[in-house]
């Protein structure tokens, strides 16, 4: 794929040359053996964290995956989508050194999307609470969201999926299916200035709806914006900026398709709902996503990632503001599903891929001969 790289090249040259090539990467894999990894995360001593959809979360120490997984993590619900999701450090870690997961629990015929934060202590997570458990349950073992991020004020969100057999309560306010929570990263309660606190008729916790499953999470400090992206049906999967409060439309607004090609809504857009700032169709399912701010990079510089299962690459987005003016397809040569990417401290990208023998991979410059 062509990177588009901006040399430091006169004018002319800039606007006559050849697309460069890009081979301005490479690939190196950290490591191997991971049962479906879904999330990664950094600590400040150079740990890395991942989680393995089948209840385990690992740690890579000095390049190399231990064996032993962390302790004292609870039991999840493994089954289809469900298991040990996120995985989250708090912001300020080496004074909190607390973790926050999400994981599903309960049944097949009765489970959840629950948050539980522990703390870490060398390789055991202690002091387990649970924070906050989405209501009510559903029927089916997919769709449970995840992905949470921390806004500037310390509040933690969390978004949620619709469980698919009940995607018309992501329009009710009395019911956490198909929403963004926002909540106290203490008690797990929703704090005082969410926008439904207060109303008889819903959910304090509940910072926006209408969402069906969301899979990316991302706060831009740099610009006060808050990026989210969520699976369409054959279709319709959305790129959205969340105001709190809004309603973004599923399932009586969507781009998508039911899978039996059945129309579920006539209408992509109506008056009161949010519409999506980008949308794919046909469906790429969108995964992880990170916002780059990296410095190995320059050219990268402010541009959302979002990974693809279903197409088995990554989608590098160029920002203006709040408008997508530009969309690449990259490391398409992994020809693995990927199921998060996220910016390392060091300005690498690293990228998680979703199988039985699942890798971490890390995307850095190039060595020079």
């Amino acid at each position: 794929m062509t990177l588009r790289l901006i040399m430091a090249l006169p004018l002319a040259l800039i606007l006559f040359a050849a697309p460069l090539k890009a081979a301005d990467y490479r690939i190196d894999t950290i490591a191997s053996g991971l049962e479906h990894p879904w999330s990664l995360a950094f600590l400040p001593d150079g740990r890395m964290l991942v989680t393995e959809r089948a209840g385990r979360l690992r740690v890579i120490e000095d390049g190399e995956l231990l064996e032993a997984p962390v302790e004292g993590v609870p039991d999840s619900f493994v089954r289809s989508q469900g298991g040990l999701l996120e995985v989250l450090p708090h912001p300020e870690f080496e004074q909190h050194p607390y973790l926050f997961l999400t994981q599903a629990v309960g049944e097949p015929r009765a489970n959840t999307t629950r948050l539980i934060r522990g703390r870490l202590d060398g390789n055991t997570l202690t002091e387990v609470d649970i924070l906050f458990e989405a209501t009510p349950d559903r029927t089916r073992p997919v769709h449970y969201g995840g992905r949470m991020t921390f806004l500037d004020d310390g509040t933690l969100l969390l978004g949620l999926g619709d469980g698919f057999d009940h995607r018309e309560d992501a329009q009710r306010l009395d019911s956490h299916t198909g929403t963004i929570v926002r909540l106290d990263p203490e008690s797990g309660r929703a704090p005082a200035d969410n926008p439904f606190v207060g109303r008889d008729d819903a959910l304090p916790e509940i910072y926006s709806y209408g969402h069906r499953n969301v899979q990316g999470l991302v706060w831009d400090a740099q610009t006060g914006i808050l990026w989210s992206h969520e699976h369409g049906p054959r279709g319709g999967d959305e790129l959205n900026i969340i105001q709190p409060g809004a309603n973004y439309g599923w399932p009586v607004a969507t781009h998508g398709v039911d899978y039996s090609g059945a129309i579920i809504t006539p209408h992509t857009s109506l008056p009161g709902m949010e519409d999506p700032i980008h949308h794919w169709t046909p469906a790429i399912a969108p995964a992880g996503m990170a916002l780059y701010r990296g410095d190995l990079f320059p050219e990268w510089q402010g541009s959302l990632f979002i990974t693809s299962l279903v197409q088995r690459h990554v989608r590098r987005l160029t920002l203006d503001g709040t408008r997508v003016v530009d969309e690449e397809i990259l490391f398409d040569e992994v020809d693995e599903r990927i199921r998060d990417v996220r910016t390392g401290p060091d300005g690498a990208l690293y990228l998680l891929t979703d199988k039985a023998d699942g890798r971490v991979l890390r995307v850095d410059m190039p060595t020079v001969p």
